[in-house]
């Protein structure tokens, strides 16, 4: 992992590489030269999102090589990320080509089992075990889906949209939307419309990571109003529809663009529900993720107040492992900008405990971490543990 002085370094060297100087790229992302020469000089340590995406645009490059995100996964893999690269490009995708798999397939139904139980996994943040079986689960659903046709479209198109989510987390953004466009080519070959308009909600996700604000927000906006539902939609289709929603309020508020009208829609439709509701194995909507998605844009939005109020509405119990652990980091950073640091390293432990897997791969806990650590004198034996967890430098 590397240290806390990181992002500076990535900063000056792109910086340089790309001929500015410090007043010029200060210029071009629309930030103060202060804060840049303080991240340069390492006398500020992290930075908030949307200052990460306007210096990433800036510099022409990636958000992800710019915070130095990439897979964390260390001796607790059991497999290659390589792999999984490999199950997601495979050449036996061109025209014309064979994939070399003469064996019986693997009934749609066992398949649909095993996509449960990935689903499982990848909420409760078990990315060793992902990236192990997911390359597999693939070659599977692929010789399955073209023994049987549509029955098999489902297996693969999420095993292709977990394989995408996997790799954003690991810092692997292009791949991630070659895995999510996969996803979505293969339910567009179905019968199932819900689950094709549910699935570019991840490829809005990645469309997000790569700072591709509007892109991602467009993305989302469109399927939603593409299967906008009618007074008497079954409750899977108003959850698909909610989903898409709260998919697009994350990158409006990244942007800093008001959220008010699609935490108002989406509420409507989670208050029609009345509970959550399942949209597919990897996905659910209701009043709760309303508050959560509502405490992530205002923490986004520097706006801690709202941020925590919005928090309160959360039942615990209702968010299953990373989602509450990723609720927690929202907490924290809204503790943060109140000045509560105590209670932020709380929510910290508590997200950590949920996957420190996960955790490690969290660009917004180590910023954080990194935030606390600078405002503390002599940091607490708390914050040595979060930082130790992350690697980063004491």
């Amino acid at each position: 992992m590397p240290d806390v002085n990181t992002l500076g370094r990535q900063i000056r060297t792109l910086r340089v590489d790309r001929g500015l100087t410090q007043e010029a790229l200060a210029e071009r992302a629309g930030l103060s030269r202060d804060i840049i020469a303080k991240l340069e000089q390492g006398r500020r340590l992290s930075a908030r999102l949307t200052t990460l995406v306007r210096l990433a645009n800036a510099l022409d490059t990636e958000l992800g090589q710019l915070i130095g995100k990439g897979d964390q996964l260390g001796a607790e893999r059991d497999g290659g990320v390589l792999s999984l690269r490999d199950a997601l490009l495979s050449p036996s995708l061109l025209p014309d080509l064979d994939d070399g798999h003469d064996g019986a397939p693997t009934t749609p139904e066992a398949l649909t089992v095993t996509i449960k139980e990935a689903c499982r996994r990848y909420w409760s943040g078990d990315f060793p075990w992902l990236v192990t079986h997911l390359p597999g689960l693939i070659t599977e659903a692929r010789l399955t889906r073209s023994a049987v046709g549509q029955a098999a479209v489902y297996p693969l198109a999420m095993a292709y949209d977990l394989a995408a989510s996997v790799m954003v987390h690991l810092g692997r953004d292009d791949l991630a939307a070659i895995g999510a466009e996969r996803a979505i080519t293969t339910a567009h070959g179905g019968d199932d419309e819900l689950l094709w308009a549910t699935l570019h909600g991840t490829y809005s996700w990645v469309l997000l990571h790569q700072a591709r604000l509007a892109e991602a927000e467009q993305l989302a906006v469109s399927m939603a109003q593409r299967i906008e539902p009618s007074f008497g939609a079954p409750a899977r289709h108003v959850a698909a529809w909610g989903s898409l929603l709260l998919t697009a309020l994350a990158p409006a508020a990244a942007a800093g663009r008001d959220v008010a009208e699609y935490i108002t829609l989406a509420t409507a439709g989670a208050e029609r529900l009345g509970e959550r509701t399942a949209v597919y194995d990897s996905s659910s909507f209701g009043p709760t993720s309303v508050a959560m998605q509502a405490t992530h844009a205002y923490a986004v939005r520097r706006e801690p107040d709202k941020a925590l109020a919005a928090a309160r509405r959360i039942h615990p119990g209702d968010l299953r492992d990373i989602s509450y652990g990723r609720h927690m980091l929202d907490v924290a950073q809204a503790h943060v900008d109140s000045r509560h640091h105590a209670a932020a390293v709380q929510r910290l432990q508590e997200a950590r405990a949920v996957s420190p897997v996960w955790f490690r791969h969290q660009r917004v806990a180590h910023s954080l971490v990194a935030e606390i650590r600078e405002a503390e004198m002599r940091p607490s034996p708390s914050v040595r543990s979060l930082m130790k967890s992350l690697d980063l430098e004491m």
